[in-house]
């Protein structure tokens, strides 16, 4: 538990990664690997490697055993000087621990239980199934980044609040976890919001600026052309989380029944990822990337390597990518912990704001009215649904407490 000094940086260091992860996800997409001196610039192609960034992702989760392994020492290092000091005068340290018990017992937490006894589900060969939440993570990263290609960065990050939806829905089905009228309600607020923002991206797709320099019926056609990537962009983000839905759900499933930690779970998940990350892609490598059709596309693995090597914007990116990815994860737990599992959701929604603001700033995109009513609308029904704000209605103010559905140590990994 970190102090209250300590909060604020934590907050800040979580909102700073996790802008970044986006950022420079987006970065790389923008960058020119092909017939980039062609003066036609349609003839121009861009980083679109989007399994390729999966498996950066994973290999910052990797990371996260770092973490682990510094933890580990300092308790280490810690414990034995407490016993050092303990060997000088043991009669003290018994007396005064015994002068430290509490005389009244504490009152138990109305938290979640977690399984605190010696073994669990990820004990042994059990740990294999993290491999499960790890499939879900592929798919659903995948995905999105993906649709990151072809829309705007804070379009991707608004859409992504479909997850709120859907993190619902399973929790009712599979977890057995009551929603209240007003959590319905919130439900309906957020895909309304989704839906907006998506809108925007279509009616207003942000086209590069030289085809629009082009002649007229050219740039009509490649509006056009925009607005299309724009909804199937938004399409396979707002699909994307059913997978990272479902992914919250087992997570928290295996989490409830196991003492294992939140941030080992995320050291695992990354192995297993970036193990399956690397046989999917020898896989349709060998199937589709070596192909006449598929070659310099985003299943050529050999391709993708020669581009993230030879420029050198998108391999500082990437290794940037995961130094913010394992920060994010790490913060992210910490605020967590100090703080809890509501509060960091809350400020999650925060971080698109500043990805938005970043983004209007580089040129990345144009400013849309209609993305920020769906943007207002998102974050006050995502809020309403988390509890951080009452319902307007006193009708829908639920007369029992309510419980968060949110797990107590939530894994985000983008």
């Amino acid at each position: 538990m970190a102090s209250k000094a300590l909060i604020p940086f934590l907050v800040g260091m979580m909102l700073l990664t996790g802008v970044c992860n986006t950022l420079f996800t987006k970065y790389q997409d923008n960058q020119c690997v092909r017939n980039c001196d062609d003066p036609d610039p349609k003839n121009r192609e861009e980083f679109r490697q989007p399994v390729l960034q999966t498996a950066q992702m994973f290999v910052g989760e990797v990371g996260c055993w770092l973490v682990v392994g510094i933890m580990a020492v300092y308790e280490k290092y810690a414990h034995r000087k407490t016993n050092g000091y303990e060997a000088l005068d043991t009669t003290d340290a018994d007396e005064a621990a015994a002068d430290e018990q509490p005389l009244v017992a504490p009152k138990p937490s109305k938290k979640k239980k977690r399984y605190t006894g010696p073994d669990g589900l990820l004990k042994g060969f059990g740990i294999i199934l993290l491999a499960l939440p790890a499939i879900c993570d592929i798919l659903g990263t995948t995905l999105v980044n993906a649709g990151l290609y072809m829309v705007a960065a804070s379009i991707y990050q608004m859409t992504r609040g479909a997850l709120v939806l859907f993190v619902g829905l399973f929790s009712v089905v599979f977890l057995h976890r009551k929603l209240h009228l007003f959590q319905w309600v919130s439900l309906i607020g957020v895909v309304v919001g989704v839906a907006l923002v998506g809108l925007a991206g279509v009616i207003s797709p942000d086209a590069k600026a030289e085809v629009t320099d082009a002649l007229r019926q050219a740039a009509e056609d490649a509006a056009t052309a925009e607005a299309l990537r724009a909804a199937l962009g938004v399409i396979l983000i707002a699909g994307a989380q059913i997978f990272t839905a479902t992914q919250f759900v087992l997570e928290e499933f295996l989490l409830e029944r196991s003492s294992i930690e939140a941030i080992e779970v995320v050291g695992w998940e990354g192995l297993f990822g970036l193990a399956v990350t690397l046989i999917g892609m020898l896989v349709l490598h060998l199937v589709i990337g070596r192909t006449d059709a598929g070659r310099y596309g985003m299943f050529d693995a050999v391709e993708g390597f020669r581009q993230m090597t030879e420029y050198r914007a998108i391999w500082v990116s990437s290794i940037l990518t995961m130094i913010s990815i394992g920060g994010f994860n790490f913060f992210g737990l910490s605020v967590t912990r100090s703080v809890s599992a509501t509060a960091r959701s809350t400020i999650d929604s925060c971080r698109t704001l500043f990805i938005w603001i970043v983004s209007l700033g580089l040129g990345w995109e144009t400013f849309k009215w209609l993305q920020v009513v769906g943007f207002v609308l998102l974050v006050y029904f995502t809020f309403l649904f988390n509890g951080v704000v009452q319902p307007p209605i006193k009708a829908l103010r639920p007369r029992e407490e309510v419980d968060e559905l949110l797990p107590e140590e939530p894994i985000e990994h983008n």
